[in-house]
């Protein structure tokens, strides 16, 4: 008698929670997802690039950027703007790198006068007459107030900072955007928008191409994340 009303009485609770469940939309959650969710809250992607930025990314760019001049004169664009997978492939390998994504990233420095200066969105970007190279692709860098989201060219470009290090794409993609904030503050804060045309910019930063999926490549333009800026004149 005890154990069958002991049974009613763990039934009438399972259907009780299951009841609640199906009005209050519980869900049931694996515990590891749940140290996941905790521990990408708890990363600090401030800090991160804190210990980095002046430790290993500028250093990275002091030490492999190449000149964009040099990268730009060996893509080799139709007069469509086009180039092929295959033609771009020997170029990114010997002058930067390729993800694992097919994304093609270099880093690059140069210099130029700006000749053009775009302020009406936030995507703000100069155009720059690069020293060295005269042909087709257009050499743009991005001036502020925000970099695409979806820019993460000075995280992937480095290459010393990979998805493994992380415990999960959030804190991974929180890096790069805390990157793209960096040279929002620290390397694009301080310019005077107003007096840029006509002056000479030396720059170093990076820039990619993607590839997943395709044949034929547009590059009738590079836009570039700077990570350092001088300007003359």
């Amino acid at each position: 008698m005890k154990q069958y009303t002991f049974t009613i009485i763990v039934a009438l609770v399972v259907l009780m929670v299951l009841g609640l469940a199906g009005r209050y939309g519980f869900t049931v959650v694996k515990i590891e997802d749940v140290e996941k969710t905790t521990q990408s809250e708890a990363f600090d992607p401030v800090a991160y690039v804190d210990g980095i930025w002046d430790a290993r990314i500028m250093p990275a760019f002091n030490e492999n950027a190449v000149e964009l001049s040099t990268i730009l004169s060996e893509i080799e664009v139709d007069a469509d703007g086009m180039v092929s997978k295959d033609d771009l492939i020997p170029v990114t390998e010997k002058h930067g790198l390729i993800t694992v994504g097919e994304a093609h990233m270099y880093m690059l420095k140069g210099s130029g006068k700006i000749t053009s200066v775009n302020t009406e969105t936030s995507l703000g970007t100069i155009e720059v007459a690069l020293d060295g190279y005269s042909g087709p692709i257009k050499v743009i860098i991005y001036l502020g107030t925000r970099i695409p989201n979806d820019d993460t060219s000075i995280r992937d470009a480095v290459g010393f900072i990979t998805i493994n290090d992380f415990t999960d794409q959030m804190q991974y993609g929180k890096v790069g955007q805390e990157i793209n904030n960096r040279v929002l503050s620290q390397v694009l804060g301080s310019l005077d928008k107003s007096s840029l045309i006509g002056k000479t910019i030396t720059f170093k930063g990076a820039f990619n191409i993607r590839t997943f999926n395709l044949i034929q490549i547009q590059v009738q333009e590079i836009r570039i994340v700077p990570v350092e800026i001088t300007l003359e004149g």
